[in-house]
């Protein structure tokens, strides 16, 4: 450390940001157990043990909040992680540099668009007047009120995400394609394997390590739904699908001013992603040896 202190300076600045912004407010999750009362102590007035979680477990509306998470983060995991190893593997097998480039630009901007941005075209999008009731109108259909329908929202949602995110979520995966030793594809081709087969058994296991520790972080951050896109297009005709844990937490702690009751929630969320991230380490780490400690 002496020898290399100036390389250890760099970190200065991102620990005092995880200490300040990451650490410290962990220390307010106290009030979950304590009655806070806005204007009194940052750390509640009394002790009132499991009150607020006795509420939520026996409130009907969080577990509907619940299993609505559960669901959209769900359909948002079991879509949104194997497309970008898909479109990554399409890119790799791409002859043509130039179109190759081109094609990887076109996807990854809507990762650089702002939340409301990729909000706003959606409304536009799903209103009456917009462009997918235009289409259906141009068939001789009804126009569909998208957003006002609740059993639209998670395909709205997931659509939306996988737009979104897909083409950024390749650059792990095309890096991890560029460290597969290429005698590995000559000597496949020499054992007589097509294109589909130096696929399956060289290219697959080649990203695989990358595979299973990008699983393991998006399994804990499993019930973490977009709460920024979630709360810009939901309303509440949709609240039966649309509304989940982090936009519930929103409602009940800002709106209501319910500060003890939001952190219990909140804290009972933490909880069950750290479970998730623990269990899918070890399932990983015992099945393939791949985790990521």
């Amino acid at each position: 450390m002496k020898k290399d202190w100036r390389l250890y300076s760099l970190l200065v600045l991102p620990l005092v940001f995880l200490l300040i912004f990451r650490y410290l407010p962990m220390a307010g999750n106290v009030i979950a157990f304590r009655r806070f009362r806005p204007g009194s102590s940052i750390f509640g007035d009394e002790w009132v043990g499991f009150h607020y979680i006795e509420m939520f477990i026996n409130d009907p509306t969080f577990w509907r909040v619940f299993w609505n998470t559960v669901i959209l983060g769900g359909l948002t995991l079991a879509i949104c992680f194997p497309l970008p190893i898909i479109l990554a593997l399409m890119f790799n097998e791409l002859r043509s540099n130039a179109f190759k480039r081109v094609a990887q630009s076109i996807s990854y901007l809507p990762h650089f668009m702002s939340i409301v941005i990729v909000a706003g075209i959606v409304l536009q999008l799903t209103s009456l007047n917009g462009t997918f009731n235009q289409i259906l109108g141009l068939f001789g259909a009804e126009s569909i009120a998208f957003m006002q329908q609740p059993q639209w929202f998670r395909t709205i949602y997931v659509s939306s995400e996988v737009w979104q995110t897909v083409g950024w979520g390749t650059i792990l995966y095309l890096a991890a394609l560029t460290t597969i030793d290429p005698q590995l594809y000559e000597a496949a081709r020499i054992d007589g394997a097509n294109r589909w087969k130096q696929m399956w058994h060289v290219t697959l296991p080649g990203i695989a390590p990358t595979m299973v520790v990008l699983l393991i972080l998006n399994v804990g951050t499993f019930m973490a739904v977009g709460f920024e896109k979630v709360l810009l297009l939901y309303n509440p005709l949709i609240y039966s699908t649309a509304d989940i844990i982090a936009t519930y937490v929103y409602r009940v702690g800002i709106t209501s001013s319910n500060f003890s009751y939001a952190t219990a929630i909140g804290l009972f969320e933490a909880i069950i992603g750290l479970i998730l991230i623990l269990s899918a380490n070890g399932i990983a780490r015992k099945m393939g040896g791949n985790s990521l400690w």
